[in-house]
């Protein structure tokens, strides 16, 4: 089994809006989104499509997953790295993941030239991200536990003493409890469960 010391990470449970940057002209429009996969992010810039209409841009950047990350800039039609980079580089700043920061530009009729862009998008990212409530959680690991019901009391002991979350039970003659731990105690739990001799655990993904 896998440990590893770090088992928090850190995002946004609420989304943000309307933060404003202008710089000649232009006005630049920063969102923030708390999401968990590419069709929540299509549905959050679909929906700043629909509310901001008449804008030349929806530039955006998002990092997804918790262990296993990835994350995508793009510059919608602004000159290469001069947007999805920039509001990349904030998120990771804030080091937030399952997260869309999205910048709507209106042009206001004067180019910025390059490092016009790339100032205008990152502070336009700052600023909503100085904004947003952010959360730190825990990496939970889940496990199946079957066992007969004359051991529930070693079962729940384990429970009580680890401080262990039950997320779903089946209380019969033969009872199934779903546990969640930190990820840093996995092992440790695993263990305790498996010294027991009178039950089966599996590690399992919800």
């Amino acid at each position: 089994m896998i440990t590893s010391e770090k088992d928090t990470y850190k995002t946004i449970d609420v989304a943000k809006g309307d933060a404003l940057f202008k710089d000649k002209g232009s006005k630049f429009i920063g969102y923030a989104f708390p999401v968990t996969s590419e069709e929540e992010v299509k549905e959050c810039i679909d929906g700043l499509k629909k509310k901001h209409h008449a804008a030349r841009h929806w530039c955006y950047a998002w990092q997804l997953g918790i262990e296993e990350v990835r994350y995508r800039a793009n510059d919608d039609g602004e000159p290469n790295n001069s947007a999805g980079n920039p509001i990349y580089g904030q998120i990771l700043s804030k080091d937030l993941t399952n997260v869309l920061v999205v910048v709507v530009r209106y042009f206001g009729g004067v180019k910025l030239g390059v490092g016009g862009l790339i100032n205008a998008y990152k502070t336009s990212a700052k600023l909503i991200l100085e904004e947003v409530v952010i959360v730190e959680k825990t990496i939970d690991v889940f496990f199946k536990v079957d066992f007969e019901y004359q051991h529930m009391n070693k079962v729940m002991r384990i429970v009580k003493e680890q401080n262990l979350q039950i997320v779903d039970q089946k209380m019969e003659l033969a009872c199934e409890f779903l546990i969640s731990t930190r990820k840093k105690n996995a092992s440790k739990v695993y263990q305790l469960f498996l010294d027991l001799r009178c039950l089966t655990i599996k590690e399992i993904t919800p």
